[in-house]
């Protein structure tokens, strides 16, 4: 279902392309969208934990005052600082996700974009707003 009328040639199908294949690439592109939300997860984790550690930090200062040094020492000697995977923090993982996976995964979907759609973006999603929309109506508008 190629777009017609009022044509968005970014999001337009290139000549030759089927139906077949808009949708794969466009499944392509999907997962690809599930990693960023898993990346967006890892950057929370990351910045909750950091968050957690400095907390625990002030905790251990206010136990201290409070009269209770042997708590804030083992706290401090045992958590605070302490690795959240074997040899890692937060940062460490981030950048082994970053850097091994999410970088590689970007780099073959668009490979995928440019070798079957011309590189052209979420001609799928296009195609479907085409088809849902209804025309002529406010808040339908094929492109602003």
């Amino acid at each position: 279902m190629a777009v017609t009328g009022n044509e968005d040639t970014q999001h337009k199908r290139p000549e030759g392309i089927d139906d077949a294949t808009v949708e794969a690439v466009g499944a392509v592109s999907e997962a690809l969208e599930w990693v960023e939300r898993a990346r967006g997860a890892l950057y929370d984790f990351h910045q909750l934990m950091g968050r957690a550690d400095l907390t625990l930090g002030d905790a251990c200062d206010k136990l201290r005052d409070a009269g209770h040094g042997a708590q804030a020492d083992r706290l401090e000697k045992e958590v605070v600082g302490r690795n959240v995977i074997y040899g890692r923090w937060t940062f460490q993982i981030v950048e082994d996700f970053d850097d091994n996976y999410w970088s590689v995964f970007r780099d073959h979907e668009r490979r995928v974009r440019d070798e079957l759609q011309d590189g052209k973006r979420h001609i799928f999603e296009a195609e479907m707003k085409e088809d849902r929309r209804t025309k002529g109506n406010t808040g339908h508008e094929y492109r602003p």
